[in-house]
């Protein structure tokens, strides 16, 4: 077991360097300038001006060596400045990510909580009503966009209810009612994508797993039907799930932007795009990275989790 962590500890360096240079790469290939955003205002600065300001923001040199500079000071924790308000850009980011974590944590556990259950009771009743009202709420939730049903899941709360989210954020620690208040109606708009994945693949799965000889033989044996579900079928039929919600993890992380956006939620997407639009290099490929890197550890998470679902998986 120690060989199969310490292997896939390993993949995931190469891929966290390789991630970073896409990142740099692509940062600098946005269209527009960070000297034109900054000095836009200033229409007599001359070319001397413009030059010094890149050298004060490390723009010169080749890209190798801006690549070196920033990759550099990023593994020893400094991820630089903001271009626009001088902010450093890892306090931004502590701001940020909390906010985005906590929105996607609690749209995957209702995603699983309701999804997992839903996909058993599925598969376990084949070509019933409680199955086919599964499978049409399954494709429902596939086909709806997240921020479609955020604008939707807004509007409705305000006009029936009269009650909107509060706008401004408030941690957990402080007040965990309203902070559930705030986060529960965006949590319920990214999760309906995964939550009807998450129900489909459990279904699938375990439809293919209640076929398997061990199941079968199982219940020759007399073994309760609830445990040969639950402690037979279901925990084989889980490591295709794992997969998916490891995957799912990266998705929201970066496509909760809207989501928040919708909602005043002060997180990494809308940290992100707004970075984008004012060019500010610095908060884009520390964000950006940051996203990459929980997608990458989350997707390790599933690995090592498939040794523990599946012992002989971390024995190969």
């Amino acid at each position: 077991m120690t060989a199969y962590v310490l292997r896939r500890f390993l993949v995931a360096i190469p891929t966290l360097i390789g991630v970073s240079i896409i990142i740099f790469l692509l940062v600098r290939l946005l269209p527009g300038d960070i000297i034109d955003v900054l000095l836009g205002a200033d229409q007599g600065a001359s070319e001397e001006q413009r030059q010094q300001a890149r050298e004060q923001l490390g723009l010169t040199g080749s890209y190798f060596e801006q690549y070196w500079r920033w990759a550099s000071s990023f593994v020893q924790g400094d991820f630089g400045f903001s271009y626009r308000n001088t902010q450093p850009v890892s306090e931004i980011l502590t701001t940020a990510l909390p906010i985005t974590l906590e929105l996607v944590i609690l749209g995957l556990l209702i995603a699983c909580v309701i999804g997992i259950p839903l996909g058993v009771l599925s598969a376990v009743k084949r070509d019933s009503k409680h199955d086919y009202a599964a499978r049409v709420g399954g494709l429902i939730g596939v086909s709806i966009p997240s921020f479609w049903l955020a604008t939707l899941l807004l509007l409705f709360t305000s006009r029936v209810f009269g009650w909107v989210p509060p706008l401004n954020y408030t941690p957990i620690y402080e007040d965990p009612i309203e902070n559930l208040s705030q986060f529960i109606l965006p949590a319920i708009s990214i999760s309906v994508f995964t939550l009807a994945v998450v129900m489909r693949m459990v279904r699938a799965t375990m439809l293919e797993v209640l076929r398997q000889d061990y199941v079968r033989t199982a219940r020759a044996k007399g073994v309760k039907r609830n445990v040969v579900v639950t402690r037979h079928a279901l925990r084989n039929a889980l490591i295709p799930v794992v997969t998916v919600v490891g995957f799912e993890i990266g998705i929201l992380m970066g496509g909760s932007a809207i989501v928040e956006i919708i909602f005043g939620l002060p997180g990494m997407g809308n940290t992100l795009i707004n970075a984008i639009f004012n060019r500010d290099y610095p908060v884009v490929q520390a964000a950006t990275m940051l996203i990459a890197a929980v997608f990458i550890f989350a997707n390790l998470a599933v690995d090592l989790l498939y040794g523990v679902l599946d012992p002989r998986i971390s024995q190969e």
